[in-house]
Protein backbone atom coordinates (compact mmCIF):
# COMPACT_ATOMS: atom_id res chain seq x y z
CA UNK A 1 0.00 0.00 0.00
CA UNK A 2 1.59 3.31 -1.02
CA UNK A 3 1.11 6.41 0.90
CA UNK A 4 -0.78 7.78 -2.20
CA UNK A 5 -3.36 5.26 -2.28
CA UNK A 6 -3.64 5.40 1.63
CA UNK A 7 -4.57 9.39 0.90
CA UNK A 8 -7.26 7.83 -1.92
CA UNK A 9 -8.42 5.85 0.87
CA UNK A 10 -8.76 9.06 3.64
CA UNK A 11 -10.43 10.68 0.85
CA UNK A 12 -12.65 8.29 -0.03
CA UNK A 13 -13.84 7.83 3.88
CA UNK A 14 -14.86 11.68 4.13
CA UNK A 15 -16.72 11.33 1.24
CA UNK A 16 -18.70 8.14 2.35
CA UNK A 17 -19.18 9.96 5.65
CA UNK A 18 -20.42 12.94 3.83
CA UNK A 19 -23.03 10.50 2.33
CA UNK A 20 -21.34 9.35 -1.09
CA UNK A 21 -20.47 6.10 -1.43
CA UNK A 22 -18.19 4.87 -3.92
CA UNK A 23 -19.25 1.64 -4.65
CA UNK A 24 -21.47 -1.28 -2.77
CA UNK A 25 -18.81 -1.72 0.03
CA UNK A 26 -18.34 2.03 0.84
CA UNK A 27 -22.37 2.06 0.85
CA UNK A 28 -22.47 -0.63 3.46
CA UNK A 29 -20.71 1.22 5.65
CA UNK A 30 -22.23 4.39 4.64
CA UNK A 31 -25.71 2.70 6.03
CA UNK A 32 -24.07 1.78 9.41
CA UNK A 33 -22.88 5.47 9.55
CA UNK A 34 -26.52 6.86 8.80
CA UNK A 35 -27.27 4.46 11.35
CA UNK A 36 -25.27 4.88 14.33
CA UNK A 37 -23.53 7.55 15.58
CA UNK A 38 -20.34 6.27 14.45
CA UNK A 39 -17.27 8.71 14.20
CA UNK A 40 -15.06 9.46 11.73
CA UNK A 41 -12.17 9.96 13.25
CA UNK A 42 -10.94 7.11 14.68
CA UNK A 43 -11.25 5.71 10.88
CA UNK A 44 -8.64 8.48 9.64
CA UNK A 45 -6.73 7.24 12.66
CA UNK A 46 -6.17 3.60 10.66
CA UNK A 47 -5.62 5.29 7.63
CA UNK A 48 -2.53 6.89 9.67
CA UNK A 49 -1.39 3.98 11.55
CA UNK A 50 -0.65 2.47 7.89
CA UNK A 51 1.17 5.24 6.78
CA UNK A 52 2.95 4.40 10.21
CA UNK A 53 3.60 1.04 8.99
CA UNK A 54 5.44 2.51 5.74
CA UNK A 55 7.79 4.35 7.41
CA UNK A 56 8.82 3.03 10.42
CA UNK A 57 9.90 -0.48 11.92
CA UNK A 58 11.27 0.58 15.39
CA UNK A 59 9.15 2.29 18.21
CA UNK A 60 11.62 3.86 21.07
CA UNK A 61 9.64 3.70 24.29
CA UNK A 62 5.79 2.11 25.15
CA UNK A 63 4.60 5.52 24.37
CA UNK A 64 5.68 5.28 20.88
CA UNK A 65 3.93 1.89 20.80
CA UNK A 66 1.51 2.68 22.70
CA UNK A 67 0.05 5.13 19.82
CA UNK A 68 1.02 2.39 17.12
CA UNK A 69 -1.19 -0.03 18.72
CA UNK A 70 -4.09 2.89 19.23
CA UNK A 71 -4.03 3.56 15.63
CA UNK A 72 -4.07 0.09 13.86
CA UNK A 73 -6.19 -1.27 17.34
CA UNK A 74 -7.56 0.97 19.90
CA UNK A 75 -9.32 2.46 16.72
CA UNK A 76 -11.65 -0.87 16.13
CA UNK A 77 -12.87 -0.77 19.75
CA UNK A 78 -14.27 3.27 19.53
CA UNK A 79 -15.73 2.31 15.81
CA UNK A 80 -17.35 -0.83 17.81
CA UNK A 81 -19.23 0.46 20.35
CA UNK A 82 -21.80 2.88 18.79
CA UNK A 83 -22.50 0.13 16.93
CA UNK A 84 -22.61 -2.73 19.65
CA UNK A 85 -24.14 -0.03 21.89
CA UNK A 86 -24.49 0.49 25.93
CA UNK A 87 -26.71 -1.33 28.17
CA UNK A 88 -29.65 0.93 29.29
CA UNK A 89 -28.64 -1.17 32.38
CA UNK A 90 -24.83 0.51 32.76
CA UNK A 91 -24.55 2.54 35.07
CA UNK A 92 -21.07 3.10 33.68
CA UNK A 93 -20.10 6.92 31.76
CA UNK A 94 -20.00 6.22 28.45
CA UNK A 95 -16.48 7.46 28.72
CA UNK A 96 -15.57 4.62 30.58
CA UNK A 97 -16.80 2.11 28.09
CA UNK A 98 -15.62 3.86 25.72
CA UNK A 99 -11.73 3.76 27.42
CA UNK A 100 -12.54 -0.08 28.00
CA UNK A 101 -13.12 -0.77 24.58
CA UNK A 102 -9.78 1.37 23.75
CA UNK A 103 -8.29 -0.94 26.09
CA UNK A 104 -9.53 -4.13 24.85
CA UNK A 105 -8.06 -3.12 20.92
CA UNK A 106 -4.72 -2.08 22.55
CA UNK A 107 -4.36 -5.45 24.41
CA UNK A 108 -5.04 -7.40 21.71
CA UNK A 109 -2.49 -5.42 19.38
CA UNK A 110 0.10 -6.30 21.88
CA UNK A 111 -0.55 -9.94 22.04
CA UNK A 112 -0.32 -9.94 18.36
CA UNK A 113 2.82 -8.34 18.78
CA UNK A 114 4.25 -10.60 21.60
CA UNK A 115 2.96 -13.97 19.73
CA UNK A 116 5.06 -12.90 16.18
CA UNK A 117 8.11 -11.07 17.82
CA UNK A 118 10.01 -13.78 15.44
CA UNK A 119 7.90 -13.47 12.51
CA UNK A 120 8.49 -9.75 12.22
CA UNK A 121 11.73 -9.57 13.14
CA UNK A 122 12.29 -11.25 9.91
CA UNK A 123 10.87 -8.94 7.68
CA UNK A 124 12.64 -6.13 9.71
CA UNK A 125 10.15 -4.92 12.14
CA UNK A 126 10.51 -5.03 15.87
CA UNK A 127 7.52 -3.77 17.85
CA UNK A 128 9.17 -3.66 21.61
CA UNK A 129 9.75 -1.28 23.05
CA UNK A 130 13.86 -0.22 22.61
CA UNK A 131 14.44 1.71 25.81
CA UNK A 132 13.14 -1.92 27.65
CA UNK A 133 14.60 -3.88 25.54
CA UNK A 134 18.00 -1.88 26.87
CA UNK A 135 17.19 -2.33 30.32
CA UNK A 136 16.81 -5.82 30.19
CA UNK A 137 20.14 -5.95 28.69
CA UNK A 138 18.84 -6.94 25.48
CA UNK A 139 19.01 -5.73 21.42
CA UNK A 140 17.73 -6.00 18.17
CA UNK A 141 20.40 -8.22 17.29
CA UNK A 142 19.68 -10.53 20.50
CA UNK A 143 16.19 -10.28 18.47
CA UNK A 144 17.52 -11.88 15.46
CA UNK A 145 19.44 -14.47 16.72
CA UNK A 146 15.84 -15.71 18.32
CA UNK A 147 17.56 -17.59 21.37
CA UNK A 148 15.34 -17.45 24.48
CA UNK A 149 17.70 -16.58 27.47
CA UNK A 150 17.34 -15.49 30.88
CA UNK A 151 16.91 -11.78 30.10
CA UNK A 152 14.46 -12.77 27.60
CA UNK A 153 12.17 -14.55 29.44
CA UNK A 154 12.24 -11.62 32.22
CA UNK A 155 11.61 -9.33 29.44
CA UNK A 156 8.60 -11.04 27.97
CA UNK A 157 7.07 -11.50 31.51
CA UNK A 158 6.97 -7.65 31.65
CA UNK A 159 5.56 -7.51 28.48
CA UNK A 160 3.05 -9.95 28.96
CA UNK A 161 2.27 -8.58 32.29
CA UNK A 162 1.22 -5.23 30.84
CA UNK A 163 -0.88 -7.14 28.22
CA UNK A 164 -2.95 -8.24 30.75
CA UNK A 165 -3.32 -5.54 32.97
CA UNK A 166 -5.15 -3.90 29.61
CA UNK A 167 -7.31 -6.84 29.57
CA UNK A 168 -8.37 -6.23 33.05
CA UNK A 169 -9.08 -2.92 32.52
CA UNK A 170 -10.89 -4.04 29.17
CA UNK A 171 -13.44 -6.41 31.18
CA UNK A 172 -15.08 -3.43 32.87
CA UNK A 173 -16.73 -2.42 30.14
CA UNK A 174 -17.71 -5.70 28.27
CA UNK A 175 -20.46 -6.16 31.22
CA UNK A 176 -21.69 -2.40 29.92
CA UNK A 177 -22.42 -3.39 26.24
CA UNK A 178 -26.03 -4.68 25.23
CA UNK A 179 -26.93 -7.85 25.99
CA UNK A 180 -26.92 -9.14 22.50
CA UNK A 181 -23.25 -7.58 22.06
CA UNK A 182 -21.27 -9.00 24.85
CA UNK A 183 -20.05 -12.23 23.84
CA UNK A 184 -18.71 -11.74 20.76
CA UNK A 185 -16.39 -9.44 23.22
CA UNK A 186 -15.59 -11.62 26.00
CA UNK A 187 -15.10 -14.68 23.12
CA UNK A 188 -12.30 -12.06 21.83
CA UNK A 189 -11.02 -11.21 25.16
CA UNK A 190 -10.84 -14.81 26.64
CA UNK A 191 -9.30 -16.29 23.62
CA UNK A 192 -6.40 -13.20 22.89
CA UNK A 193 -5.38 -14.02 26.47
CA UNK A 194 -5.22 -17.54 25.92
CA UNK A 195 -2.62 -16.80 23.09
CA UNK A 196 -0.83 -14.92 26.17
CA UNK A 197 -0.77 -18.62 28.67
CA UNK A 198 0.40 -20.13 25.36
CA UNK A 199 3.53 -18.10 24.93
CA UNK A 200 4.56 -18.95 28.64
CA UNK A 201 3.96 -22.66 27.87
CA UNK A 202 6.32 -22.25 24.76
CA UNK A 203 8.56 -21.39 27.53
CA UNK A 204 8.40 -17.84 25.72
CA UNK A 205 10.18 -19.02 22.96
CA UNK A 206 8.02 -16.66 20.36
CA UNK A 207 10.95 -16.30 17.59
CA UNK A 208 10.45 -19.65 16.25
CA UNK A 209 7.11 -21.38 17.59
CA UNK A 210 3.82 -19.58 17.10
CA UNK A 211 1.69 -19.22 19.90
CA UNK A 212 -2.13 -20.56 19.45
CA UNK A 213 -5.07 -21.33 20.73
CA UNK A 214 -6.07 -25.29 20.08
CA UNK A 215 -9.22 -25.77 18.65
CA UNK A 216 -10.79 -27.84 21.49
CA UNK A 217 -9.32 -24.43 24.05
CA UNK A 218 -11.86 -22.19 21.14
CA UNK A 219 -14.68 -24.75 21.98
CA UNK A 220 -14.61 -24.91 25.62
CA UNK A 221 -14.30 -20.93 25.87
CA UNK A 222 -17.49 -20.12 23.58
CA UNK A 223 -19.70 -21.47 25.90
CA UNK A 224 -18.13 -19.94 28.88
CA UNK A 225 -17.82 -16.27 27.27
CA UNK A 226 -21.64 -17.01 26.77
CA UNK A 227 -22.10 -17.65 30.13
CA UNK A 228 -20.15 -14.12 30.97
CA UNK A 229 -21.67 -12.46 28.58
CA UNK A 230 -25.08 -13.71 30.49
CA UNK A 231 -24.04 -13.45 34.10
CA UNK A 232 -21.46 -11.33 33.80
CA UNK A 233 -17.66 -11.50 35.32
CA UNK A 234 -17.39 -14.80 37.12
CA UNK A 235 -14.77 -17.64 37.96
CA UNK A 236 -16.05 -19.42 35.06
CA UNK A 237 -13.52 -17.33 32.98
CA UNK A 238 -10.59 -18.70 34.86
CA UNK A 239 -11.16 -22.48 33.88
CA UNK A 240 -9.62 -22.12 30.46
CA UNK A 241 -6.82 -19.96 31.32
CA UNK A 242 -4.97 -22.55 33.45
Amino acid sequence: MSPKALDRWEQRLIDLFEGHPYDMYDAALSDTVAKYPVDVQPFKDMIEGMRLDLRKSRYNSFDELYLYCYYVAGTVGLMSVPVMGISPDSKASTESVYNAALALGIANQLTNILRDVGEDARRGRIYLPQDELERAGLSDDDILRGKVTDKWRSFMKGQIKRARMFFDEAEKGVRELNSASRWPVWASLMLYRQILDAIEANDYNNFTKRAYVGKLKKLVSLPIAYGSALMGPSKLTQLVRR
